[in-house]
């Protein structure tokens, strides 16, 4: 999370953090026929009189539209952000009921380059900690008016051929066509494949739009391809659709972030009509994908010293905050256990130094240092010099 912060950070970011849960309607504006709104979202009813009906929340751009509402910050607001989500979904790789999100919001202007300063934000990110194998991929989804003509002709043509496809698929035709597009059912795949083109319904202010966009991506020395069948999930979303996926994942689980423009979603939550853009990246598939491409060693066990005390445990209860406060990694045996327990949990623990406190060492105001990695053998250091001992063997 500190590379998204200091990414985030460098270009005019500011951390927020908005609610656990919130009153039910704020996440219902994502769309009522989203599978997010009508099988994924924890509700419930509080101890209110009357109860309010609550919810926990399923992504962050909804809370903080809610947020940007109901304070008025100046704008552009440009936030970051890092929260659990909750979804009830049938698990998945990098995807659990209780997930953590990054994501990036940026929110009162509807210039094309923030579109690309956002996207590229998360590629800079991606890149910075390690990742090679992500392709980025972009649509347009047009204005609320484009997407309207486009919903009419794809409804024709599904309804055509609705025979042909998967039963949860035709569900969605009449009153989600959209929805089909993003199927994941081969089945439907083949009649999806064949359907009419959002991209060949957009307005020329759309296109300009995108076409800005695009020029922006290639300047910037950030890859793309189009995928004219990339819509995303939720119906907020106006003119331009992203995702990032990985290589190094299996295809049906390898997008990694994504997000878009949302202009509509301000005046749907009650506030003054204002563009809006953002992402969202699980931090759960970003792990899976660093995990993938070997971007990350094994991480560091243990600490740097562990205190074996054979009087009582008071001198390495004492010595160990010592240690801790002047900034050296240190744990310590319990339970008054034998100096052979005690030293076996020092070599569990990672250490490399044993600090060894016996009845001669308290007397003599001295403590032993072994080091357990390089077979050396051990020293005895007085008491008061063993920070600035250990400081020049850690």
């Amino acid at each position: 999370m500190a590379a998204f912060a200091a990414a985030a950070g460098r270009a005019g970011y500011g951390f927020v953090q908005t609610p656990m849960f919130e009153e039910i309607g704020v996440f219902k504006r994502m769309g009522e026929g989203t599978d997010v709104v009508r099988k994924e979202m924890y509700d419930f009813l509080d101890k209110g009189d009357p109860p309010r009906h609550l919810a926990l929340r399923p992504e962050g751009t909804s809370s903080v539209m809610r947020a940007f509402i109901q304070h008025q910050p100046t704008t552009p607001w440009k936030v970051w952000y890092s929260a659990p989500s909750f979804r009830y979904e049938r698990t998945q790789a990098g995807r659990y009921r209780q997930h953590h999100q990054l994501g990036v919001e940026a929110i009162g202007t509807e210039d094309p380059d923030l579109d690309v300063e956002i996207i590229g934000l998360l590629g800079e990110f991606y890149r910075e900690i390690g990742l090679r194998q992500v392709d980025l991929v972009i649509n347009s989804i047009g204005t609320p008016a484009d997407r309207t003509t486009y919903i009419e002709r794809l409804r024709s043509f599904l309804v055509g051929r609705i025979g042909e496809l998967a039963p949860a698929d035709q569900e969605k035709v009449e009153s989600h066509p959209m929805r089909v597009l993003d199927t994941k059912s081969p089945q439907s795949a083949a009649v999806v494949a064949d359907a009419p083109l959002l991209v060949d319904t957009l307005s020329p202010d759309a296109a300009a739009h995108f076409e800005r966009v695009q020029r922006g991506l290639t300047a910037i020395g950030l890859p793309y391809r189009i995928d004219p069948r990339l819509v995303r999930g939720l119906d907020y979303y106006t003119h331009t659709a992203f995702e990032f996926r990985s290589g190094a994942l299996e295809a049906a689980q390898n997008t990694i972030g994504g997000g878009g423009r949302y202009d509509g979603l301000a005046a749907s939550l009650g506030g003054r009509p204002t563009p809006g853009i953002g992402f969202g990246s699980g931090i759960e598939r970003i792990l899976l994908t660093c995990d993938a491409e070997g971007v990350f060693g094994a991480p560091a066990r243990g600490v740097d010293v562990f205190v074996a005390d054979l009087t009582g445990g008071e001198v390495a209860r004492d010595l160990t905050f010592e240690l801790r406060r002047a900034g050296i990694s240190a744990d310590r045996g319990f339970d008054a256990r034998s100096m052979k327990s005690q030293m076996k949990s020092a070599d569990r623990s990672g250490a490399r130094l044993a600090v060894i406190v016996g009845e001669d060492e308290v007397a003599a105001g001295q403590v032993s240092v072994r080091d357990l990695r390089d077979g050396s053998g051990q020293v005895s250091v007085a008491r008061d010099e063993l920070v600035s001992h250990l400081r020049t063997r850690t």
